[in-house]
């Protein structure tokens, strides 16, 4: 009987290691969405196909190395080596024939959607986190919100993506491919997902010191639940806000129905029913918001925020006010 892969030493254990990264909310090897799933075929077809040539090249690597070693008639080994040649370049003509059809179709699959887009967002990078807009369809209005993209399962969205300041890069890799967001210039990308969850999305183009703690959370959710769910985003967070927040905060972010109207940072009128703060860098407790307050820098050196100098007490009036921003 075969012993189990975990007791066949390191080699089992580092192989068992890595078939677990391959099947997560961040892997292009477990499509969720119509534009990840032509990817993902056209991922298996050129792993058919390069495999097939690299077959070939192997093998008649091994049939010159026993044909050296043979004696046999000269003519009989010229005839063999034609039919050798003449075999390889077929299937090489043949691999790249399927390659570019399967990149064809991957194309027509990849823009199927674009002339029938249910859901308008913008998505501008910084260095380092997201801007997210989402065009509220009873207003005609943009919504906003950072760091947390919501989508409706079985609906295209379309994400027009840009830049305030380096090249960023999007990539949701179960959902769709990857785009570059460039400063000064506007790319789209067509989202369609096809099923319910939450996913990660991260920056794919080194921006800078904190590039690798720019992650984006991404929850697909039913339709029902996204429309709830952008009513809920596009009501103002109250009327008015503490003393405190407003002077230590209130000229970088925005909270709706406030006197707080900065656009330096994300808003911040929902940010409390976030699942991360800091682009993903840290779980949305009431612990983390006091500390990211109060000593950003410490914890995601580089950032744009600013250590705000402030007492004690005020650093708690100010993570309890935002902590309630639901």
């Amino acid at each position: 009987m075969a012993r189990p892969l975990m007791t066949r030493g390191p080699a089992g254990v580092a192989a068992l290691l890595l078939l677990a990264g391959c099947v997560n909310i961040q892997s292009p090897l477990a499509p969720t969405g119509d534009q990840a799933n032509a990817l993902h075929r056209l991922l298996v077809l050129m792993t058919i196909v390069c495999g097939a040539v690299y077959a070939v090249v192997l093998g008649g690597l091994v049939w010159s190395l026993c044909r050296a070693r043979q004696r046999l008639k000269r003519d009989r080994d010229d005839r063999l080596l034609d039919r050798g040649l003449w075999t390889a370049a077929a299937v090489i003509v043949v691999g790249l024939t399927v390659l570019i059809v399967g990149s064809f179709v991957a194309e027509r699959a990849l823009v199927a959607t674009r002339d029938d887009p249910v859901l308008h967002v913008r998505v501008t990078g910084h260095q380092w986190w997201w801007r997210i807009q989402y065009r509220d369809p009873a207003s005609g209005g943009w919504v906003e919100t950072a760091n947390e993209l919501h989508l409706p399962v079985g609906r295209t969205t379309r994400v027009s993506l840009g830049s305030a300041d380096v090249i960023h890069s999007f990539w949701v890799p179960n959902v769709a491919g990857k785009i570059d967001m460039i400063p000064g210039r506007r790319n789209q990308i067509d989202l369609t997902p096809r099923r319910a969850g939450w996913f990660r999305g991260q920056c794919a183009e080194f921006c800078g010191t904190q590039h690798a703690h720019m992650a984006l959370d991404v929850k697909v959710d039913a339709p029902a639940d996204f429309d709830r769910w952008l009513i809920a985003q596009a009501r103002p967070a109250g009327t008015g806000a503490p003393a405190t927040f407003v002077r230590s905060c209130a000229a970088c972010h925005t909270v709706r129905g406030t006197s707080a109207v900065g656009r330096a940072g994300p808003d911040l009128t929902h940010v409390a029913a976030r699942r991360s703060i800091a682009a993903g860098t840290l779980p949305m407790t009431r612990g983390a918001l006091q500390g990211w307050i109060q000593q950003p820098q410490a914890l995601k050196p580089g950032t744009s925020m600013p250590a705000v100098p402030m007492s004690a007490a005020d650093g708690l009036a100010v993570a309890d006010y935002v902590a309630g921003l639901r």
